[in-house]
């Protein structure tokens, strides 16, 4: 861990990765030592100053000690950079039970008929998957800052073109969101 570091306590949500333990996210922050989750060997407490742990992106930098209630957040975070699980994203009131109807110019030909509730949950596994691919752009370290910066506006690209689907969504806050003002 470079001295940066050890003048601020990394806050919850930190992923770090540890010569002995692998790859681990911090769940916890007291005076001395963090709580980090590793995936392989559950939790465990490590001294702040272990010359084994590596940051890999640091999040919610702070210098005073984190909550219990940051501590539940934080397992959600852990959910949702080392897993496949999805959060529990609410579809629009007036999609529930709804259909969605794909009929073929060619009227002879049958209609595809996809309830809205299962093709919402694509869309937000979708979604979920490119926050996934952003997170392990971020944290490669075989890619310059600016080849990360050129993968980064594509999966912004991504997300305007996504932006059709928010009218799916209940809650403002699961839209996609793409470039301000680019027309996509």
């Amino acid at each position: 861990m470079d001295s940066n570091s050890e003048q601020l306590a990394l806050g919850i949500g930190t992923r770090l990765q540890h010569s002995a333990y692998g790859p681990g996210v911090i769940v916890g922050v007291r005076l001395a030592t963090y709580l980090i989750s590793f995936i392989s060997d559950g939790i465990k407490e490590i001294d702040k100053n272990d010359d084994k742990l590596e940051e890999i992106i640091p999040e919610n930098v702070t210098v005073e000690l984190e909550t219990t209630s940051d501590v539940e957040k934080s397992l959600l975070k852990i959910l949702r950079l080392w897993s496949d699980t999805t959060e529990i994203v609410p579809l629009g009131d007036r999609w529930k039970g709804g259909k969605m109807l794909l009929q073929p110019a060619d009227k002879t030909q049958k209609p595809k008929e996809i309830p809205v509730d299962i093709f919402f949950h694509k869309i937000v596994m979708l979604r979920d998957r490119i926050r996934v691919m952003e997170q392990q752009i971020n944290s490669n370290k075989n890619l310059s800052d600016e080849d990360k910066v050129n993968l980064q506006q594509y999966i912004t690209r991504i997300y305007g073109t996504l932006t059709t689907f928010n009218v799916l969504f209940k809650n403002k806050e699961n839209w996609f969101v793409g470039e301000k003002g680019s027309g996509e």
